[in-house]
């Protein structure tokens, strides 16, 4: 995960490549005369489509021309002339030019507009503007309306009725690199597109009606010694940082919460709500209004604490480590004595870093011995975890009445991720421990795992790529969280689960993945993993050209610890049903051996074709050369028992490098019925 400060500096970044236009000027109204909005400039916007992929208007520069055709549910003019809309790609998308649908009607629910796009026989992604912020800025007013922008200004080129051939005039000129000439294009006669917002033009002001969204929801992260670069202290503070807040909201990348609201119900949701949403973007486009009255953020001089969850019951020094200017860093795997002298339940953790930029990440993991001086404590030793460190995720609690055990004496491994940025830097991090009161001891036994595929190959230049792994369950339990993690090409992730009898769900889904700020994901409710049930998770990679944070798209990338080289690695918290901390179950083993079949499988279906394997990558190239041995049935498969057979021949070191199971825990720590999250992150 990147140690950057938030995503708020990636913002500024973006507003000075791409510039900045007046939020009150967003673009024009819709107008006859296609030159009366050619000089109006489209902000930046990142909108999910129906199929839960996340488009970024900025990120389309490499087009000639972006087509929005607007869209409501049930209008028949849309309808009628979903044959055009497809005529008009098929001419022009091989000639460099993005499609894609705007559904801006609040009555349209995610559900019907699947059902419309089936209907009516769209091929084009249909875009969810359900705030109504983007349609609302390009001045919408009906369907079957096309707007037609220019990248290389990011201004309207053209705007007119789908149906007016002027359209086809416009993107025949923008794909041969001329400039749109003036003309009279007809106004779309689709469904009327009803805009709320538009119609109220409500005063709202910081006094009244923003800074209390943002104490209740920003200055958690924005305040003096907080995460974020800057502290949202008085009205002067954030007026200055006005655009800068609304790129964010607009491009989803503030508040750091990514999930997809159509899709689950978290506890530690930090989303800001519709309203609270139009709130802060109509504030700032109606010029940032401060409003009569004392300054609500001004006057309580927000800190932030040192202790988030209150002072700790134990404190570990993590050994301290000199991070150079530059260079890559291997990971380290420092140690401390465990100063427990009798056996404690745990219930949370906080991990608090002091250079933020520089620490990627820490995992930690309980040992029932402690190295020697000067050895590392490698993850192969480890038991329980005592928490983990990212940006986003600093803290760990565990449910109510659940918590880990953690036995005396022994000692307590990290694995520290570093990354050099042009400064040499000494850090000291401290972990704080919070337990339950001697004697006390919860019900609930909880366990971390991972769902891992590091035989994942990224091809050069592949702007959509997929990658899939499972884990499968052999008895009942319950799911309390869900924490994906991949490096700068990833795109977006996603968690379903597959029931016994076939039937799927999706539990979580990332649309965009943001790498600069990662968490965990804690359901409100529990989920139900009954026995035989498998737990899927994709990831979608990016390694084109239009991602901005891509290292090298021209390399073929494969699973690597540094963030230059990429993961998939989804880590996850559950119970088993059955047991309680007075009945004790070591289930997780039974996981781990099938785990192998899950990163490989990746039809699901159980067995392993040669298609499936991929030769770039260690293990695939190793099962390859060895498949005529391995398939001892000559069936064209490798199944479960043939499967068992390759792990025994690869043996322990093979266990370790592929992370296809977490280390199994040592005696003094099989209390704890918990894994650490083996492998770097």
């Amino acid at each position: 995960m990147s140690a950057r400060l938030g995503v708020f500096g990636a913002a500024v970044s973006a507003l000075l490549v791409y510039g900045f236009s007046s939020p009150a000027a967003s673009v024009a109204p819709a107008a006859k005369d296609a030159a009366a909005t050619a000089s109006a400039r489209v902000d930046n916007f990142l909108l999910v489509d129906a199929n839960f992929e996340a488009h970024e208007l900025y990120r389309l520069g490499e087009f000639k021309a972006v087509v929005l055709v607007t869209q409501a549910n049930g209008d028949a003019v849309m309808r009628s002339q979903a044959p055009a809309l497809k005529a008009l790609k098929a001419a022009y998308a091989a000639k460099g030019v993005e499609f894609m649908m705007l559904n801006s009607n609040l009555k349209d629910s995610r559900e019907a507009i699947l059902a419309e796009m089936t209907k009516a026989g769209y091929d084009t992604p249909v875009l969810m503007d359900s705030y109504q912020l983007v349609g609302e800025g390009l001045g919408v007013t009906r369907s079957a309306e096309v707007i037609v922008i220019d990248p290389k200004t990011w201004g309207v080129a053209y705007r007119g009725a789908l149906s007016d051939p002027a359209t086809a005039k416009a993107l025949e000129a923008l794909t041969a690199g001329h400039p749109v000439m003036a003309t009279q294009a007809s106004a779309s006669n689709g469904a009327m597109i009803d805009f709320p917002a538009r119609a109220k033009k409500m005063q709202i002001t910081y006094v009244k009606d923003v800074a209390p969204i943002l104490e209740a929801k920003c200055t958690a992260c924005h305040s003096e010694g907080g995460i974020g670069p800057f502290a949202m202290k008085d009205y002067a503070t954030v007026k200055g940082f006005s655009p800068m807040i609304r790129e964010t909201i607009r491009t989803d990348r503030m508040p750091p919460f990514h999930s997809d609201p159509h899709v689950g119900k978290f506890s530690n949701d930090r989303r800001l709500t519709p309203d609270e949403t139009k709130t802060l973007v109509h504030w700032i486009d109606q010029g940032a209004v401060r409003g009569e009255g004392a300054d609500p953020l001004g006057v309580k001089h927000i800190v932030a604490v040192e202790w988030p969850l209150g002072k700790p019951d134990v404190v570990l020094d993590v050994p301290s480590y000199t991070i150079p200017a530059t260079g890559v860093v291997d990971y380290q795997h420092p140690w401390v004595n465990n100063p427990l002298t009798a056996g404690r339940w745990l219930k949370a953790s906080t991990i608090k870093v002091d250079s933020r930029q520089a620490v990627h990440h820490i995992l930690t993991g309980f040992m029932d011995e402690a190295p020697k001086a000067g050895q590392p404590a490698f993850e192969n030793r480890w038991g329980a975890s005592v928490g983990s460190y990212a940006v986003g995720a600093e803290s760990e609690v565990a449910p109510t009445d659940a918590g880990t055990y953690i036995p005396p004496g022994g000692a307590i491994g990290f694995q520290n991720h570093y990354t050099p940025f042009g400064k040499e830097v000494v850090t000291h991090s401290k972990i704080g421990l919070y337990f339950y009161k001697a004697g006390e001891v919860p019900d609930i036994v909880m366990h971390n795992n991972q769902i891992v595929n590091n035989a994942i190959v990224l091809p050069p230049y592949d702007g959509h790529h997929q990658e899939v792994a499972y884990m499968e369950f052999p008895k009942d339990a319950l799911l309390y969280s869900a924490f994906p993690h991949a490096h700068y090409r990833a795109t977006s992730s996603d968690l379903w689960i597959r029931y016994p009898d076939g039937k799927e769900k999706l539990l979580l889904t990332l649309p965009r993945y943001d790498f600069g700020w990662q968490g965990h994901y804690n359901f409100a409710e529990p989920i139900k993993i009954p026995a035989g049930s498998k737990l899927i998770a994709h990831y979608v990679y990016d390694n084109s050209k239009s991602n901005p944070h891509n290292p090298d798209p021209s390399k073929t990338v494969v699973w690597g610890d540094q963030s230059f080289e990429e993961m998939f690695f989804t880590r996850i918290r559950y119970r088993w049903m059955e047991e309680t901390s007075k009945h004790l179950v070591n289930y997780d083993q039974d996981i781990g051996q099938g785990m192998l079949m899950g990163m490989l499988d990746s039809n699901i279906d159980g067995k392993i074709q040669k298609s499936e394997l991929k030769p770039q990558s260690q293990i695939g190239g190793m099962l390859l050369k060895n498949w005529d041995a391995l398939d001892k049935n000559h069936d064209g498969v490798i199944d479960k028992d043939e499967l068992a057979v390759a792990m025994k021949m690869m043996g322990g070191r093979r266990r370790q490098e592929t992370a296809s199971a977490a280390p199994a825990a040592p005696k003094a720590a099989a209390a704890s019925a918990s894994t650490p999250a083996a492998g770097g992150k």
